[in-house]
């Protein structure tokens, strides 16, 4: 939310606290959710389709936010885990957080 200041709408909560509580459980929410993809990378669509619906017909998000999203995820594993990082691990992040990106944005089409 502060590298991308446009999202902070998304939890009207942001603004009094950007590094506050509401952000804290958004987070986990986003990385239990990714970690789900992971343990469940065969059935990511079945993973995901619960956050996709919430995202697309309830919350209505933009979904070039899930693009921004997988961006500071690899930014943020890049910078806590600069050696495991390397070119292949970039490549295969990017690769699966392309496909959570496109799982969750299935249900908008």
């Amino acid at each position: 939310f502060l590298s991308h200041p446009q999202t902070q709408d998304l939890l009207p909560a942001l603004r009094p606290a950007p590094r506050g509580r509401a952000v804290a459980r958004a987070r986990s929410k986003v990385v239990a959710a990714v970690g789900d993809a992971v343990e469940e990378h065969r059935q990511h669509r079945r993973a995901l389709s619960k956050l996709s619906e919430l995202h697309a017909y309830i919350l209505r998000r933009d979904p070039v936010n899930f693009k921004l999203l997988s961006h500071c995820l690899l930014v943020t594993l890049a910078a806590r885990f600069p050696a495991d990082f390397t070119a292949e691990a970039h490549a295969a992040w990017d690769k699966f957080l392309s496909v959570v990106s496109s799982v969750l944005t299935e249900k908008y089409r």
